[in-house]
């Protein structure tokens, strides 16, 4: 009997893998742009993180969208334009998505498209929408069927192992980055940390520490 494949189909280390890959091409997606823009208008190399993390280069939400459209435009489209049509409301979707949840439960905004163009109370734009419905064209197309067949190279047991290593530091990274801005905007709110945990967050993860890693992060001023 022929060994099945590792991650093979549509299944959940291939969903984790496509989830990890998104993240670290959007970290540094978002970093080089940010270092031409920079260099553009200040003539300056300036290498600045931008990451939803702190240890490591993992921006989650470009992570996030990568895994919606392998779960949501993979073999579930009729037409290019069906599919092009699909990605630009999911990638629109959730980029308004997530801004309205960090800004609600953290207390912070990363992007405000309030100046631009056809945008939708700041949070995402029309074009950016159609942003997304090209880039889910060429991911349907081309990055998933070459991505995906990487993923299922890799030797079963190593994959396997390999895989729940990385996704148990992901957790731990996640947990520690988010707790930290959630104490940060109980920090912020005025109110004393009660526990250890707390006790933890602050000396070890002050504001100045997160202003370096979330560089683009504004945070709204709160009513203590």
């Amino acid at each position: 009997m022929k060994e099945r494949k590792f991650a093979e189909g549509i299944c959940f280390w291939k969903l984790f893998w496509i989830f990890l890959i998104g993240s670290i091409f959007g970290a540094y997606y978002e970093q080089i742009l940010n270092l031409m823009i920079h260099y553009h208008y200040h003539h300056e190399f300036v290498w600045q993180l931008r990451r939803g993390v702190i240890y490591g280069p993992i921006s989650p939400v470009y992570g996030a969208g990568a895994l919606l459209f392998a779960l949501f435009l993979i073999r579930h489209f009729k037409s290019n334009f069906h599919l092009f049509f699909k990605a630009a409301l999911i990638g629109g979707f959730f980029e308004y998505a997530m801004s309205f949840f960090q800004e609600t439960f953290l207390g912070t905004i990363s992007w405000d498209y309030s100046n631009e163009f056809l945008n939708l109370n700041g949070r995402t734009t029309i074009p950016f929408m159609i942003v997304w419905g090209l880039f889910g064209l060429l991911f349907a197309k081309v990055i998933y069927p070459m991505i995906s067949n990487y993923i299922e190279y890799f030797p079963k047991k190593f994959g396997q192992i390999f895989s729940i290593i990385l996704l148990v530091l992901l957790i731990l990274d996640f947990t520690i980055s988010w707790g930290a801005l959630f104490r940060q905007r109980l920090r912020l709110k005025g109110h004393e940390p009660i526990t250890f945990i707390g006790e933890f967050f602050d000396h070890h993860f002050s504001d100045e520490f997160l202003r370096k890693y979330y560089s683009n992060m504004k945070i709204i001023p709160v009513s203590k």
